[in-house]
């Protein structure tokens, strides 16, 4: 039999943020057997000096609750007819409508806003519906809490409706306490939002929500996606490590989408309206808001606190929520976000 030997070493590492008593910071002895089973640290490279270190890309969204403004059935059981389109005589495509219950205490018929942060799979889609008919100046919302700042890279939304005729996205950055607008989309941004159509994205208004008309149509009448992405057009997220402007702009602890108006055939006035009007609400069978824990390059990941939020398990001496300060006695150089290039390790005393 062999004898195992373990011997203990002391490793050393020069962090962000170095105490202003002059010692590096690092994280003291360890054995040699935890340092052949941990896995390596992201926030340090072979040499243990640090580089900036980045949660992993996630859905936030993903089985977080989400508040809704309406919810069909929530009142009383109601009827939802939903759209499709059939080839009839001479193979012509005519219009059908499918009629269905709407129940929000019966589970076969309910559709509650769970359904849109859930596993999404194509072939047993689950949606939820808003009650039929909503009109202006009656908006639609849902809202979702992401738990901590986040750094936000698209919000998407797959209909099982026609998409709306006019939809806002606005984030919070002080988790619901005000709102800003993200993206507006409408076939009539300046009447709708009072917003230019399309306007120009330039260095000086780069934190500027813009107003389009793309992903408005009414077909599809199922299926149809709305994906924003937060840096697209904006001239300076080629250089995003040193835009202080276009970080803060992706920057959101909640999202809300708004339902402005409704997307219509024309016929909700006809003879047979209540069935027409039965047949248009907001449906969507997904959200997702895609993005990464906001902890400044100096964290891999997020955990949860003793109370169950969501904070940055921050390295290089660095703490806060977002790693966005330096420890205590840790101040011999301004706190600094790490970048792609540096991870801002402080020269010695």
């Amino acid at each position: 039999m062999l004898d195992v030997m373990v011997v203990t070493v002391v490793v050393t590492v020069s962090l962000t943020c170095r105490s202003a008593l002059g010692g590096g910071g690092g994280y003291g002895t360890m054995s040699m057997f935890s340092a052949q089973t941990s896995p390596p640290d992201p926030c340090y490279d072979e040499n243990s000096h640090p580089r900036r270190c980045i949660p992993d890309f996630v859905n936030s969204a993903f089985g977080q609750e989400v508040r809704v403004s309406s919810t069909c059935g929530t009142k009383a059981p109601g009827r939802y007819c939903v759209m499709a389109t059939e080839k009839g005589d001479q193979e012509l495509m005519k219009k059908v409508r499918n009629c269905h219950t709407c129940d929000a205490s019966d589970p076969r018929h309910y559709h509650p806003p769970a359904y849109l942060t859930d596993l999404n799979n194509p072939h047993n889609l689950t949606c939820w519906r808003s009650e039929n008919f909503p009109q202006p100046p009656q908006n639609v919302t849902m809202t979702l809490s992401l738990g901590k700042k986040f750094e936000v890279t698209y919000v998407s939304l797959q209909f099982c409706s026609p998409r709306p005729e006019s939809m806002a996205i606005f984030k919070s950055m002080d988790y619901g306490k005000s709102w800003v607008p993200f993206q507006f989309y409408s076939t009539q941004c300046r009447k709708t939002y009072n917003k230019p159509h399309r306007a120009a994205i330039t260095k000086q208004n780069e934190q500027e929500a813009v107003c389009t008309d793309s992903h408005t149509d009414v077909h599809p009448l199922s299926g149809g996606l709305i994906a924003f992405s937060t840096l697209d057009g904006r001239p300076s997220a080629h250089d995003f490590d040193n835009s202080p402007v276009l970080q803060d702009w992706v920057t959101a602890t909640d999202i809300r989408v708004t339902f402005s108006r409704l997307h219509t055939l024309g016929d909700e006035n006809d003879d047979d309206s209540e069935v027409a009007r039965d047949s248009y609400f907001y449906a969507v069978s997904d959200l997702q808001v895609g993005g990464r824990c906001k902890c400044s390059g100096h964290a891999s990941r997020c955990v949860k606190d003793r109370d169950g939020g969501l904070v940055c398990e921050c390295k290089h001496n660095t703490a806060g929520p977002e790693c966005d300060r330096c420890k205590p006695f840790h101040y011999d150089r301004p706190w600094q976000r790490a970048t792609a290039r540096e991870a801002n390790d402080p020269p010695p005393l």
